[in-house]
């Protein structure tokens, strides 16, 4: 099973990278890997220092930003307990992890990890037609190089209903922020 969060890892000189990644994990929530492109900054920081920190958010509007790279500013965080990095401080759940094995063989590398320590802040929102449809939107934006234009237009013409009927602020602002990136995204001459 796939369970959609927030991964922070440090790079060698200590800078936060905030990421979306969507871990293969055991119902328990004991066993995760992760599978980061070997192009990307979560690849390049797990391989330079094992460790890292796993979220469990309900604020897809983060998760949005950092999908599309557009971070608004640093996001507020806390020391890790047992690992060298950094927990948000808007979690709900954090899982700190160090990793025990990878295989780099493929495009995306397999990253076995084994979760030395957990801790939660709140408890999540619950369940809402508006999140699930700005995840949904947000993982079809991250596919643009591979989906035709109509059929991504088609699919953000359907979750968009569900945001019109259920969704509070934070969820309209994530999904008109989808909405602009794949504007832009197509106007790129």
């Amino acid at each position: 099973m796939i369970v959609e969060g927030i991964v922070t890892t440090l790079s060698e000189s200590g800078e936060v990278n905030v990421a979306p990644m969507g871990p293969l994990v055991d119902e328990q929530l004991e066993s995760f890997v992760f599978r980061p492109f070997q192009t990307s900054t979560t690849y390049q920081n797990l391989k330079a220092r094992p460790c890292g920190v796993f979220h469990i958010v309900d604020d897809v509007l983060l998760i949005a930003e950092a999908a599309l790279n557009r971070m608004q500013g640093t996001q507020t965080t806390f020391a890790a307990h047992q690992i060298p990095g950094r927990v948000l401080a808007d979690c709900c759940r954090w899982y700190e992890f160090e990793v025990v094995d990878f295989d780099d063989k493929s495009e995306r590398t397999s990253f076995s990890v084994r979760i030395v320590y957990q801790g939660r802040l709140r408890d999540m929102f619950g369940f809402n037609r508006a999140k699930h449809a700005v995840l949904e939107a947000t993982i079809l934006a991250t596919r643009l190089h591979l989906i035709p234009e109509a059929d991504v237009r088609s699919q953000l013409a359907a979750l968009q209903s569900p945001v019109q009927k259920t969704a509070g602020p934070r969820e309209q602002s994530a999904f008109e922020l989808v909405q602009q990136y794949v504007d832009e995204w197509y106007s790129k001459p």
